[in-house]
């Protein structure tokens, strides 16, 4: 055999090892259903009283009016 007819046949053997490796582990995972699980798909209900006006009031700026600009971006003096 050739080096070339080596290599195929590496790669296929390697490729038959990592395919029945899978098929192994998928045969023995166990099986999760929504059957068997223990886990609740409901809506969580609060009986309590809505408040009836926000907790924050209105927002407002904490500047207002135009900001100054930075003195690398303000022009020549007297300009």
């Amino acid at each position: 055999m050739n080096t070339r007819e080596v290599r195929l046949f590496s790669a296929i053997a390697a490729s038959a090892v990592v395919g029945v490796g899978a098929v192994v582990v998928a045969a023995t995972e166990p099986v999760h259903s929504a059957a068997g699980s223990t886990m609740q798909t409901g809506v969580t209900e609060t009986a309590a009283t809505p408040p009836t006006e926000p907790a924050v009031g209105r927002a407002a700026p904490v500047l207002t009016g135009p900001a100054p600009l930075p003195t690398e971006e303000q022009g020549l003096p007297g300009g």
